[in-house]
């Protein structure tokens, strides 16, 4: 009978598939291994069989020359070139990919041979055709690689018969995976074998049937492994596929004769790089090393579907491409630029475009472009930088120069020239370019609007630039846009995005997709949604006196107002929370091998301005071995980030990178585009929102060596506000939930029955710090309770209630979530705690400063901790279209203000007892923003320019302002506006609706 025969389910079935589609359907030759020459990494017999074909004049004279050795010299140039060290201008000549770039030459003839033959990009050259037709790709089984043993590698696939591309593969049948595949090449693949030798392949894959994932330099445990995945649902791995293997648009799509010669042609490049290495001590080392890179699977798919779609259509397209930070954006911006340039139209005969214009404002972009064109061109000189206007964009074109690169700012006039050479082509690329280390970058269109004093809610961005310079006029019919960034907003998605229909509906959306959710599955940003801590702030004052005459209302009223009017309470127990958390959970836990810094965003410059003071202060008066840098643009009260940091403000980023400036205290700067990988923590205290909530927060996002994870302590936002403005650009499903409430009650209760204090003591204690007493009277209750502690608790309970005290101490403030700060025990157990605990130290001692925060005031402003969460996200709701009209609401009335009254009460719950006079209130504050005549400068300025967003906002700060002035004419009203942002966005609304219509500008609304 004869035997069956199975499906080979082992690595070896898989290693047979992928060779058989590689030989049958790519038209490979198939080797066997022992036609390999392991000592020279050559397969020769493929190799001179290559020259022998495509150069045969200059074999016979090198035959002639070299007699017998001629194969020897040519093995021997073959291996001087790829071992080549040389590096100029940041581009190195030796490697394999420049082996097959360029020519070998014999010294001693002078005779030049090609080891590989590109593709035409046009069809008008038949002979190099042909010549290209004759290049060898042959795959190798099982290659036995070393000289000292009899190790082999799975598949390799050789060109002419030099080794290319590695490969291990692992088949999940066989319970091995890709991370097995990995872990082989680290641990049994030694780099010093010199098929492992940096640039002597171009690429080693390790491959199984669910993931691809991609090395360029072998380095034991140190070799550094990136996906090259397609991606599923816009995350990480691959989808299903009903044809096959999931994997295998590796060897259908990917490794064809015409895409590996497209990769070598206009992708692969060994460089190398100047590099910041941080030392153990936090110093800064500058060191160069020798890179490959070769692209990811979402960039090769991005430029070629870009390439493909302008090659087919030609000018006149725009493009949107939403990659994600962390995506290679600068690499995938060179690589489109260079070949755009080279880009011929769909019969091959005609180039598309004359010039490429990449618009940027990212120094290292601009090097970045003409590094890379260095490795493909031999012309010197088609990069130009154009930063004198129009005439020397003129003076560029003239010239023949190939790729301009402009700043946002020059982008205007890059216009108008180009509307001006209608004979032309261009193709435009705009990075995506937030200027925040610069401020505010509005160039004319913000003119009117620096006149207001403090800032506005949203950064301008460059991305808001471009779109109104582009509405400002007709897309140019000369031109192609290929825009890219990572949070595009509705009008940028409106502008450049790809339309499409749903159902009777015109939508929007990128041409291109490598979504955030993916960058954070593939490791290359991080999430910084997963630890997500906020906090509430209220006055518990005014409430506290009226249900305790043992204080008077007046002086109790008089203390709220000097509280409101300088927020320096409100700064000064923010900064001490900072200060402390950074101290207690970044610092002391080594975060980020103990590098980690903070950023604090602040509401305004006027805001920024303090905090840096009060951290100065706070850090200090307690000792702190670390330094805050603020960052704001212009002057306030005569200060400026220089008179305040010490230094310039161009060398803000420079100074932020020494290990003892630790915080970075930002107003409108810094919030986009500020690359800083060791930024672990941001403390928010500004209201954020959209896309600037995300641009803001991820800053944190950037990998670094030991950055494990981020945090987020956020005064002012919920979850939920976090979630809306992540959700459409985010695209994750991560489930979390928020830390256990009780934890805080277990410490109370485990504290509370060791008996070392009293319930008396605990009121007493906290009665007599609010009363200011003499401090003697103080420790006489502390020395009390630390007497019992000492002669009553072991060593053991002495430990346990030593660290269960630290422990309520910190986490009264970071996890009482659900803790009403009302319950005064709760309250009076803090102050309690916060000042025993530094009389029961083990002898060594502790830093008496870690972990102690200043006397709180019950009775004032107080913080409270809503809760720490990993914020869940789902695929996002569609963006819609910014309106320029109002929500059309009927024309206000000042009698509307009773209404406003009467919403008060039912929509917030408030009591105001005296509306005639909350009435007049109201009409007092719309009077005084009236006289304010710079207030009404600004607004009717923004209003000419149709921008009522910018009037409301102006608005809304001098009501600000204003509210203060009648504190003690209705103090519930001010209060409210105070304490409820949901009220106070309400109040604003309103009464900004009311200005307008006094101002006969309804039609605005």
């Amino acid at each position: 009978m004869e035997k069956l025969k199975y499906t080979d389910t082992t690595e070896k079935g898989l290693e047979a598939h992928i060779t058989q589609y590689l030989c049958l359907v790519n038209g490979f030759e198939e080797r066997h291994f022992d036609q390999y020459n392991r000592t020279e990494c050559v397969d020769e017999e493929l190799l001179f069989k290559f020259l022998e074909d495509t150069q045969p004049k200059e074999v016979a004279k090198l035959k002639q020359s070299h007699g017998s050795n001629f194969r020897q010299r040519i093995l021997y140039l073959i291996n001087r070139k790829i071992k080549d060290e040389t590096v100029v201008n940041e581009k190195c000549l030796g490697g394999i990919i420049n082996l097959l770039r360029n020519e070998i030459t014999d010294g001693n003839t002078g005779i030049k041979l090609k080891l590989f033959y590109d593709k035409p990009v046009s069809s008008l050259n038949s002979k190099d055709a042909a010549l290209y037709e004759k290049n060898i790709f042959s795959v190798t089984r099982q290659v036995h690689f070393s000289t000292q043993n009899e190790k082999s590698l799975d598949v390799v696939i050789f060109i002419n018969g030099l080794p290319i591309i590695t490969f291990e593969l692992k088949n999940e049948l066989t319970k091995q995976n890709v991370k097995d595949a990995i872990k082989q090449y680290k641990t049994t693949r030694d780099p010093k074998e010199e098929l492992f030798r940096l640039a002597r392949c171009l690429v080693h894959f390790a491959v199984d049937t669910e993931q691809v994932w991609m090395c360029t330099h072998l380095k034991g445990d140190n070799s550094f492994f990136l996906p090259f995945n397609k991606g599923n649902n816009n995350g990480a791995g691959n989808p299903p596929n009903s044809s096959g293997i999931k994997t295998d648009y590796l060897w259908k799509e990917i490794l064809t004769k015409d895409s590996i010669t497209n990769i070598i042609q206009n992708y692969v490049q060994l460089i190398e790089e100047e590099s910041e290495k941080i030392l153990p001590d936090g110093k800064i080392k500058k060191e160069k090393s020798k890179k490959l890179i070769f692209p990811r699977y979402h960039q090769l798919d991005a430029v070629r579907k870009l390439l493909a779609d302008a090659k087919e259509y030609g000018t006149g397209k725009r493009y949107l491409i939403q990659h994600s930070a962390g995506s290679g954006k600068s690499n995938s911006i060179s690589w489109l630029s260079h070949q755009l340039v080279g880009l011929f139209d769909k019969t091959s005969t005609s180039a598309v475009f004359d010039s490429v214009i990449v618009v940027t404002d990212r120094i290292v972009l601009d090097s970045q472009i003409q590094r890379n064109i260095k490795q493909y061109e031999q012309v010197a000189g088609l990069v130009e930088h154009i930063d004198k206007g129009s005439k020397h964009l003129k003076e560029a074109l003239e010239e023949g120069k190939k790729i301009i690169i402009t700043t946002i700012q020059k982008f205007p006039y890059i216009v108008n020239e180009i509307d001006e050479l209608p004979s032309n082509t261009f193709a435009i690329i705009i990075d995506e370019a937030h200027s925040s280390q610069s401020g505010n970058t509005a160039g004319k269109m913000n003119v009117t609007l620096s006149k207001v004093e403090d800032d506005v809610e949203d950064e301008w961005t460059g991305e808001d630039e471009i779109v109104e310079v582009i509405k400002g006029r007709k897309m140019l019919t000369n031109a192609s846009y290929f825009a890219f960034t990572a949070t595009p907003k509705p009008k940028t998605l409106e502008l450049f995005g790809e339309k499409f229909k749903d159902g009777d509906k015109e939508k929007f959306r990128a041409f291109h997709l490598y979504s955030m959710k993916q960058a954070i599955q593939e490791h290359f940003i991080e999430d910084v949604l997963l630890n997500y801590t906020t906090y509430n702030s209220h006055f518990a004052l005014l409430k506290k006196i009226e249900d305790d005459p043992m204080f008077d209302k007046k002086r109790a009223q008089t203390k709220l107002r000097i509280y409101v009017e300088n927020h320096e309470l409100n700064i000064a127990r923010k900064t001490a929370v900072m200060v402390e958390h950074f101290m207690t959970a970044v610092a002391a836990t080594k975060k980020i091998k103990g590098l980690a810094k903070a950023m604090v965003v602040t509401s305004s410059r006027r805001n920024a301005v303090k905090y840096k003071r009060a951290f100065d202060s706070y850090i200090k008066e307690n000792n702190i071995p670390y330094k805050a840098i603020v960052a704001f643009s212009g002057e306030i009260d005569g200060q400026t980030e220089a008179s305040l940091n010490g230094f310039s403000s161009a060398a803000i980023p420079d100074e932020f990178k020494k290990a003892d400036n630790r915080f970075l205290i930002v107003a409108n700067k810094y919030q986009t585009g500020f690359d800083q990988p060791l930024l672990h923590t941001m403390y928010v205290d500004k209201k954020l929102g959209g896309v600037g909530a995300v641009q803001t927060l991820s800053r944190l996002n950037r990998r670094a060596s030991g950055k494990e994870d981020t945090f987020v302590l956020d005064f002012v936002n919920s979850t939920d506000e976090i979630q809306l403005a992540f959700e459409p650009y985010y695209e994750t499903t991560i489930l979390g939930e928020a830390t256990d409430p009780n934890k805080l009650f277990d410490l109370q209760n485990a504290l509370d029955a060791y008996q070392v204090y009293t319930n008396t003591q605990v009121q007493e204690f906290s009665d007599k710090i609010i009363q200011n007493v003499p401090v003697d009277q103080l420790h006489i209750i502390l020395d009390a309770a630390a007497n019992v502690f000492r002669t009553t608790l072991d060593e053991k309970s002495q430990e346990d209630f030593r660290a269960k005290c630290k422990s309520y101490v910190r986490l009264y403030v970071f996890l009482a979530q659900i803790v009403p700060f009302t319950n005064p025990y709760l309250e009076r157990l803090y102050i309690f705690l916060n000042h025993l605990q530094n009389k029961i130290l083990r002898e060594q001692g502790e830093d008496l400063s870690q972990g102690v925060l200043d006397t709180i005031d019950l009775d004032s402003y107080r913080l409270q901790k809503q809760g720490e969460f990993r914020i869940l996200l789902h695929q996002g709701d569609e963006l819609m279209p910014a309106s320029e009209m109002g929500n059309g609401v009927s024309e206000p009335e000042l009698e509307l203000l009773s209404n406003i009254v009467k919403a008060f009460n039912d929509r917030f719950g408030t009591q105001f007892t005296n509306e005639d006079k909350v009435r007049k209130m109201t009409a007092d504050l719309m009077q005084d923003v009236k006289d304010d005549k710079a207030a009404m400068d600004n607004i009717n300025a923004s209003l000419s320019k149709n921008d009522l967003q910018n009037a409301q906002i102006t608005f809304t700060d001098i009501l600000k302002d204003k509210m203060i002035n009648h504190i003690d004419t209705n103090f519930e009203v001010f209060k409210e506006y105070n304490d409820n942002p949901e009220f106070k966005a309400f109040l604003a609304g309103q009464m900004f609706r009311i200005l307008i219509n006094d101002l006969g500008k309804s039609n605005y609304l």
